[in-house]
């Protein structure tokens, strides 16, 4: 059994969630022990697509008069492509139409959780959808003071400094604006944002955000990776994460397996799988925020990292793997 993993323009969406879906992919398929290929060209028994632009529904077109089973990743809804990038609102009802019709040509769908397939069901498409995490490489975010000193260093940090910090594209759906709001209240502390500006894209009111409509607490260093972003994860004294939606959020998981403590929105992606005061904190708005923030910084309320890092640990790649062989084994049959 052969997998052809196509990921459409995969520089161009490198630094993004589809990006680092690639990456998981790859791995979970060495680890299960699968052939691949990310070749189109190449031979393979199964398309395992990722994409929705052009070149993919011509892939699915090729797949299709070879014969060969199509399973689509449905990592992209309306819902979250309104409020991110320039003009997302107005393409978002059309991107929906494109959307059904990629989706509703494969034989098999796969969604990063059970909200997500909730909206496809919603939106008629007919495909059987079996929720599965995008997953996460649980071992790169162990604990590493090594790493914890280059973030530390990396950003000027003292030792009385602390940190909360966010990484996600700096769209208004990611909850960026909230984010500065917040900090606002907490000028002692380091408030940092992770995330490629992709200046074309932003709207206006979020460039004069990252420019200069910030408090000084408020750092966006852009794109980072490596040893910086993950001492930050392990470093830091919260990741809040204040995004109004998203199919499940891969830096979530990415703090979860950190040890992290965790300040989300509460929205229905994380039903039923993260809970309030379970494995995570939650809030509705702002005012909430600042709540769960005071009592987190001050220890006010329990430390749920090791409930959290439990999340994490069922969605290890060498799992997911697994569950992605069964799946193919299921579609070939």
């Amino acid at each position: 059994m052969k997998v052809c993993l196509y990921f459409e323009n995969a520089n161009l969406i490198a630094k993004s969630g589809i990006g680092s879906a690639l990456r998981h992919q790859r791995e979970a398929l060495e680890l299960a022990h699968v052939d691949y290929t990310l070749n189109p060209n190449d031979s393979y028994d199964i398309l395992h697509i990722n994409t929705i632009g052009i070149k993919s529904k011509e892939i699915i077109h090729k797949a299709r008069r070879e014969g060969k089973p199509v399973i689509y990743h449905a990592h992209s809804t309306e819902e979250d492509i309104r409020n991110s990038y320039f003009g997302s609102n107005a393409v978002a009802p059309i991107l929906k139409k494109w959307l059904i019709n990629l989706y509703s040509s494969a034989d098999y769908i796969l969604t990063p959780t059970p909200y997500s397939k909730s909206l496809l069901l919603d939106y008629g498409i007919k495909v059987p959808i079996t929720p599965i995490s995008n997953g996460i490489r649980i071992n790169d975010y162990q604990k590493d003071q090594a790493k914890i000193n280059k973030f530390r260093e990396y950003f000027k940090l003292s030792p009385e400094d602390k940190t909360i910090i966010c990484v996600a594209l700096p769209f208004k759906r990611k909850g960026i604006l909230d984010f500065v709001e917040v900090a606002k209240q907490f000028p002692q502390y380091k408030f940092i944002w992770f995330g490629d500006t992709f200046k074309y894209l932003l709207t206006h009111d979020i460039q004069e955000t990252i420019k200069r409509d910030h408090p000084d607490n408020v750092i966006f260093p852009g794109f980072i990776n490596g040893d910086v972003l993950t001492g930050a994860y392990t470093g830091c004294d919260l990741f809040f994460f204040p995004s109004n939606e998203e199919t499940e959020g891969i830096v979530v998981l990415e703090a979860l397996a950190s040890h992290s403590k965790t300040l989300l929105r509460d929205i229905p992606v994380y039903d039923p799988w993260l809970s309030d005061g379970v494995n995570c904190y939650k809030g509705k708005n702002n005012e909430d925020f600042n709540l769960k923030i005071e009592q987190i910084m001050n220890n006010q309320i329990p430390d749920l990292t090791d409930a959290g890092f439990e999340v994490a640990q069922e969605r290890d790649l060498a799992s997911i793997g697994q569950k992605l062989k069964s799946i193919y084994e299921e579609v070939l049959k």
